[in-house]
């Protein structure tokens, strides 16, 4: 498993499977701006050369002790194996470096799997927020403390 900082040209490859990976629609709340503006702080996971996961992290430019993650994906066939957990630590790393202090989230409330896998990763839920996301669109908020 190797795992990099994203790059622009990552977009293609990875917006060409994550509706797969998720069974449904998915590509449209993930635009190509986050591989041109937030690369540096996003990751790329490949297994033999082929795509096994990302994650697209922000640091916040309004808020200097947060950071955001935006948007994880593992294929399939790399599930279960801890990968998502590596991805998030990495993350927590770059966060942590940058003197970032908190890690936030969201997931839809019917997105069970993300919920547990937040909460075994040591964040805190709130939620649902109602209109979180504007009128009708709740969301579950996670947020977890990185110690130094």
């Amino acid at each position: 498993m190797e795992i990099r900082p994203a790059r622009p040209e990552d977009y293609d490859s990875v917006v060409a499977v994550v509706d797969d990976w998720w069974g449904r629609p998915i590509a449209g709340v993930l635009p190509r701006l986050f591989f041109d503006h937030f690369h540096r702080t996003s990751l790329i996971a490949t297994m033999d050369g082929t795509l096994a996961g990302f994650l697209v992290g922000i640091l916040s430019p309004s808020e200097p002790a947060e950071a955001y993650i935006h948007f994880v994906g593992v294929a399939p066939a790399a599930r279960g194996t801890g990968l998502g957990r590596v991805l998030y630590e990495r993350f927590f790393d770059l966060a942590r470096a940058d003197g970032r202090t908190r890690i936030g989230a969201i997931t839809s409330p019917v997105n069970a799997g993300s919920i547990a896998f937040h909460q075994r990763m040591g964040f805190a839920v709130r939620g649902p927020v109602e209109a979180y996301d504007g009128p009708g669109k709740d969301m579950m908020v996670f947020s977890r403390p990185l110690s130094r």
